[in-house]
């Protein structure tokens, strides 16, 4: 069912964004589809004659993004095929690749939003084969493509054949406001290091490559380290053994989840942000850190010298001790000049905005309503 803002909204364009990610906001997608949803909600103009609904079933995340939106209530059995939505829309907008929820009707405008293929490395067998297919099918009913970053489009185009159908990149918004950082994170519910610190946080999953920080730590005696993000999982049990083998109790802390003040505290009080991710579509995180003018640390893999700029500071490799002298040398020139660094990272973090991205997307919904 449905639900509408107004009477008069069936005169309306109506705009269907798949979004049941959004009801696990511990999620990326579901982060993503949260704030863009949310910025749209914000462009007035155009939602006097377009109406936007979102796939969702979640009243607390309705309530937070109001009335400027009209909710379908999401239910799982429409991943299968007899059970999609058959409902016509003007648009409708996957909003990432991973979604098995489809429309009914194969002639409905299309728009697909690709974060990453990822999956072209991370599986294998009939998992990969599937996933192709479900690519491949998205792409193929496509009227129009999004991606995240450059490199997504590049990455994208290595492993697919792409339709001559209008592309586009839509960078992610930062999350953080100025005046969520200046009444945010002032304390702290978890554990605090004693020594100063760095800091990271993202999914605990191998291709974040957390582990190589803690390698690292054996060349920075008197730094400290701190993780965030799910401990279920196996790798976050291989970073436990890691740090029990070098009896790194006192000087890893690996959190788990953590809330939103908390975040804004680590990032506040971090001595630097590391992010050794060997896979990213996007890299939000890398920005959150450029908000508070944190110097920032990164691999060179896929997105993050694109989301990071010439102002971060990159490891070519993994060797611990290496990793070690860059962050020194990195430090040592980032203090050398402060004001700078500060300046230009937290000028950097604000190109990024989904008020930016939410307009973005109106252009590119107004270009495929009028094919």
């Amino acid at each position: 069912m449905i639900k509408l803002r107004s009477s008069n909204s069936c005169s309306l364009k109506s705009i269907f964004l798949e979004t049941h990610n959004i009801n696990n906001l511990y999620s990326g997608f579901g982060q993503f589809n949260f704030n863009l949803a949310k910025a749209l909600s914000e462009q007035k103009e155009f939602l006097e004659d377009h109406k936007i609904i979102l796939n969702c079933s979640n009243s607390v995340t309705e309530k937070e993004l109001g009335e400027n939106l009209c909710y379908n209530k999401y239910w799982q059995i429409t991943r299968y095929p007899f059970f999609r939505i058959k409902k016509k829309f003007d648009l409708w907008h996957s909003v990432n690749q991973n979604t098995k929820i489809e429309p009914y009707l194969d002639d409905m405008p299309y728009l697909l939003t690709v974060h990453d293929v990822n999956f072209m490395e991370e599986e294998s067998g009939e998992r990969l084969d599937f996933r192709i297919n479900q690519f491949k099918n998205k792409i193929e009913r496509s009227n129009a493509l999004v991606y995240i970053s450059e490199y997504a489009k590049k990455s994208t185009h290595e492993h697919f054949n792409v339709p001559d159908i209008p592309e586009y990149v839509i960078y992610n918004g930062n999350t953080l406001t100025n005046n969520m950082i200046s009444t945010s994170g002032n304390v702290c519910s978890n554990r605090i290091p004693n020594k100063p610190f760095i800091f990271s946080i993202g999914q605990v999953v191998e291709k974040k490559n957390f582990h190589t920080l803690i390698d690292m730590l054996k060349f920075l005696p008197d730094i400290d380290l701190v993780i965030a993000g799910d401990m279920k999982t196996e790798y976050a049990d291989f970073l436990t053994q890691k740090v029990l083998e070098y009896k790194f109790e006192d000087r890893v802390f690996l959190l788990g989840r953590i809330t939103e003040s908390d975040k804004i505290f680590f990032y506040k009080n971090c001595l630097a942000f590391t992010f050794p991710s060997l896979r990213e579509g996007f890299g939000l995180p890398v920005l959150e850190a450029m908000t508070f003018g944190k110097p920032v640390f990164l691999s060179t893999k896929t997105s993050l010298p694109e989301i990071g700029g010439e102002k971060s500071f990159y490891w070519e490799n993994f060797d611990p001790q290496y990793m070690a002298e860059i962050f020194n040398k990195g430090m040592a020139e980032f203090d050398s000049d402060k004001e700078t660094f500060v300046k230009a990272y937290i000028n950097h973090s604000k190109k990024f905005t989904w008020e930016n991205a939410a307009k973005q997307y109106i252009e590119v919904y107004e270009r495929i309503l009028k094919m």
